[in-house]
């Protein structure tokens, strides 16, 4: 392997906000299927089961591009790898916002999914560039303004398409994405590429990777309605399972993997990674449970609201988020990481376990909402900054793309664990599930996130600066 390093070049205050502008965007655009799903599947005639596949394509092809992204970033230049990659999403944007029918709109949604890739790349550069006390705090903020800007699309998506119209809605934030990707270009400095080792992309790990994590978002797809054909169940369980056996066994052997399991060895990496995964189902629970209590009818237990006041209940969750990232990064280089991430799990049961007990006003929910938003941001953001520079410079995107897989892959867990707890404490013929269901899911997730303290015990303090 030869390696080659540059003087690094000092990047300035408006390159972070344009990596910042590029965050914020993306986040928006990630966002706008979930909050408008029913009027998708109303306008495009879709089944409840092409509405899952709708809803996950884009989780799956960014999880499984952002390991790809990050190894791409740190062998060839992060700036190089960003800006290509964000042209596929631009073009991904455009045809979502274009697509007269499902199929078009699927494959908007595969391109679309590079996006996430976009995160350990930015990373990358902030590393490259600043010196560790600053990126730490660059880190956090443009993790927290991506957070921000998922709440931001969340909020917006409602209210564009019914004023204007679906196309509108991706339509609107693509553009976004297409300015801050040239300003990125312009005001961003070029880092070298620091690796050249000859190596090819690792064509079957890749495909199994796909194939494991396809699998594995079908069996959370389809997991209420498998329980009735258990023989279903069992045959995906047994791909899911040679998938992934085979991914792992190719990835030990590859001389050059495209996810290198090595580095799992590393305790900060796996440690963040569990306690990503653990947070974030615990987050992605109240993000599919407060919005439907909002929605249920006045006349149940539910506050009967519309598209846009849900919006406006969301807002604090939605400013909280996004101070969140920056508040985590000065937190982290005042206090270390573990102390954050404490801080947080704390958090995050007290509105969990509050929303169970309490949830009779929308008060209730709006707080709670708020608190869970606020306590995501500190964790996600002090894991991943932990795990960013707690690794060689050159890891970087392998290490920090492996905690945002992580990321993804517990808020779909979560997502479809709350589907499936509504579905199964709703009484045959009633669309109206019951209140028991939705205690049920706030208490396990609030039981998850105390576990998680578990893990938060053996970490190390991490430096302070």
């Amino acid at each position: 392997m030869t390696t080659t390093q540059a003087a690094p070049l000092h990047m300035g205050k408006a390159a972070v906000r344009a990596l910042g502008i590029l965050a914020l965007a993306t986040g928006a655009l990630e966002s706008v299927v979930t909050p408008t799903l029913p009027l998708l599947r109303r306008e495009l005639q879709m089944s409840h089961a092409e509405g899952a596949l709708l809803s996950i394509v884009l989780l799956v092809t960014g999880a499984l591009l952002t390991p790809v992204a990050g190894k791409l970033g740190d062998r060839y230049g992060g700036k190089q790898v960003l800006v290509r990659l964000m042209a596929v999403v631009c073009a991904g944007g455009l045809v979502s916002a274009l697509a007269p029918n499902l199929p078009v709109l699927l494959l908007g949604q595969i391109l679309q999914g590079a996006m996430v890739g976009a995160l350990p790349l930015s990373f990358i550069l902030v590393r490259e560039h600043l010196p560790e006390g600053e990126s730490k705090v660059a880190i956090g903020v443009v993790s927290g303004l991506f957070v921000g800007g998922t709440v931001a699309g969340t909020l917006s998506a409602g209210p564009v398409a019914e004023g204007l119209s679906r196309h509108w809605m991706f339509a609107l934030p693509t553009l976004a994405v297409i300015g801050a990707t040239v300003l990125v270009n312009r005001l961003m400095p070029h880092d070298p590429p620091r690796r050249s080792d000859g190596a090819g992309i690792d064509w079957p790990g890749l495909g199994l990777l796909s194939g494991t994590l396809v699998t594995l978002m079908l069996v959370l797809a389809l997991a209420p309605d498998l329980a009735a054909r258990p023989l279903m169940l069992a045959v995906l369980l047994a791909v899911l399972a040679a998938f992934a056996t085979g991914w792992t066994a190719v990835e030990r052997r590859a001389a050059a993997p495209m996810v290198d399991l090595r580095m799992l060895g590393c305790p900060e990496v796996w440690k963040s990674c569990v306690l990503t995964f653990m947070i974030c189902v615990g987050t992605s629970v109240a993000v599919y449970l407060v919005p439907a209590l909002f929605a249920l009818s006045a006349d149940a237990y539910g506050f009967g609201a519309s598209a846009t006041r849900i919006g406006l209940f969301l807002l604090p969750g939605a400013v909280a988020a996004s101070l969140a990232g920056p508040l985590s990064g000065f937190g982290v280089r005042r206090f270390g990481s573990r102390a954050v991430v404490t801080a947080g799990v704390f958090i995050m049961a007290v509105g969990l376990l509050g929303l169970a007990a309490v949830h009779t006003e929308a008060w209730h929910l709006v707080v709670g909402k708020a608190l869970i938003a606020l306590a995501n941001g500190l964790c996600v953001t002090a894991m991943v900054t932990s795990t960013a520079t707690s690794v060689d410079r050159g890891d970087t995107g392998i290490a920090t793309g492996l905690v945002l897989v992580t990321r993804v892959i517990g808020f779909a867990v979560g997502v479809q664990f709350s589907g499936a707890i509504l579905t199964a404490g709703t009484p045959a013929g009633s669309d109206l599930p019951a209140e028991s269901a939705f205690v049920a899911g706030f208490v396990l997730a609030g039981a998850v996130t105390v576990l998680s303290l578990l893990v938060v015990r053996t970490l190390s303090k991490g430096a302070r600066i």
